[in-house]
């Protein structure tokens, strides 16, 4: 059948629920969420070591296992301090700070569907609870762990701690506003922001009127609107501060960043922050674009495959592709510069989500309107498509090149110190080495300053050259 309307669901049934279910649900999340924890850790580690060839946390325990407590211990009995010109107060709240939002926003996330709560005869949705607009409710929490990150910058009394709490601030901003819009085009199809009804549209079989003819579409919004998938896929990962968008604790740069003068389980309660992140972000990825807890296919064929308790499986091995996808970027791709990270949020992502909102806003008009069966649309729409492609072949005016000014000679110690050389420039001692042309008009290479004042000074003590 072809669905026409939101999948609406009655969301009063999360309040109906005595108040020790509500309590055993959210127990049962938070002590998964610890779990995936502790599991992903261990994860990383073993994924990096089978794509980089070595042995990885194999020697402590089988498998490994015991390197994630040894690490745990270790950090557990390492020594507190904390630094005189802190702000102390502020330098002990913002671990708690980064950590507690990623916690309450698995809240509102489905984890399952209706289950059984074990030696009684209530059944209740496996979902703390659900609002109208729970996935706002996630990124406005989600946002706000930022904070953490920037008073620990702030109260470390650090230059280089500050440093990357601003690059995380101006980092989160500029991809919160590209992943809010790959969800705006998530909320248009479903035409909800309900977790649960959003999870449950995804089961829907949707068509499209063409010609006469009704065509079947994909239930997974991955499939249906990928264009906002691969934006929020790479949101995801600028957001968590991951690798190779980990640029607010750029060890080359700054050290460790923000939690440069941090040691002990302060430290360890960033690190779990991190990871409590990408749990969440990747639990938010399966709910709205891999379909929830369902079961994917060919196992959705089989009657109760995703019934029950059964759906905790496939939400779990759904958020373990993410985790996946996470570390694969961690263990392939080197960090990228600061200035072509946000050139590439602002210039790129936001204007393509823009884009791809307006295509699926009319698509869904469309759809409703009736527009796609009309002859009259299709001929519309192939001339302002032969428009576009006739004005972007003919209708640009060639340029001739402007011939480069000459870039005057580059002196690394003009400052007083050395500096890089800018666009255009190159050290002396490559000149004529990076092109044959040049080495042909230029015999001799320069010297820099530094190799001039040198001779020089051999020259007054009477050593020969």
């Amino acid at each position: 059948m072809s669905a026409t309307g939101p999948v609406l669901m009655d969301l009063t049934i999360f309040g109906a629920d005595p108040w020790w279910v509500v309590v055993l649900k959210a127990l049962f999340a938070f002590v998964l969420l610890l779990l995936m924890t502790l599991f992903t850790i261990w994860y990383e580690r073993r994924v990096v070591a089978l794509m980089q060839h070595r042995k990885g946390p194999t020697m402590n325990g089988p498998f490994g296992l015991l390197q994630s407590l040894a690490d745990g211990m270790k950090l557990m009995f390492k020594e507190d301090f904390t630094p005189k010109a802190a702000d102390k107060v502020v330098f002990m709240l913002a671990p708690f700070v980064t950590a507690i939002p990623a916690i309450t926003a698995f809240a509102v996330i489905p984890i399952a569907g209706v289950v059984k709560v074990p030696f009684t005869d209530i059944s209740t949705p496996l979902q703390v609870t659900d609002l109208p607009v729970s996935v706002l409710f996630i990124v406005a929490v989600a946002s706000i762990g930022v904070y953490g990150i920037v008073l620990a910058g702030w109260s470390s009394g650090s230059t280089y701690a500050l440093l990357g709490a601003l690059r995380s601030s101006a980092q989160v901003i500029s991809y919160e506003v590209a992943m809010g819009l790959a969800l705006v085009a998530v909320f248009l199809y479903a035409r909800s922001m309900s977790t649960s009804e959003i999870v449950e549209a995804q089961t829907q079989v949707q068509h499209v009127s063409l010609f006469g003819f009704e065509m079947p579409l994909p239930s997974w919004y991955a499939v249906v609107l990928i264009p906002s998938f691969v934006i929020y896929l790479i949101s995801m990962v600028g957001e968590t501060n991951r690798a190779p968008f980990d640029l607010p604790e750029a060890e080359g740069e700054l050290v460790g960043g923000f939690h440069t003068e941090y040691s002990s389980m302060r430290f360890a309660m960033f690190f779990m922050a991190e990871y409590m992140n990408m749990i969440t972000v990747s639990a938010l990825a399966t709910t709205l674009f891999l379909g929830g807890w369902h079961a994917p296919f060919p196992f959705n064929l089989i009657p109760g495959a995703d019934s029950g308790y059964w759906g905790v499986l496939w939400f779990v091995l759904k958020i373990l592709v993410f985790l996946f996808i996470f570390v694969w970027l961690r263990g392939t791709l080197p960090r990228m510069r600061y200035d072509q990270f946000m050139r590439f949020g602002w210039r790129w992502l936001i204007p393509i989500s823009l884009v791809w909102i307006i295509a699926v806003a009319t698509f869904r008009v469309g759809n409703a309107e009736g527009w796609f069966s009309s002859r009259a649309f299709w001929v519309v729409a192939g001339i302002v498509l032969v428009a576009l492609l006739a004005a972007s072949f003919f209708g640009g005016k060639e340029v001739e090149e402007e011939r480069a000014e000459p870039v005057a000679e580059f002196d690394a110690f003009a400052g007083g110190y050395p500096v890089p050389p800018m666009g255009g420039q190159q050290l002396p001692e490559l000149a004529g080495v990076l092109s044959g042309d040049e080495a042909e008009t230029e015999p001799t290479p320069r010297r820099s300053r530094a190799s001039t004042d040198a001779r020089s000074s051999t020259d007054e003590n009477g050593v020969d050259s």
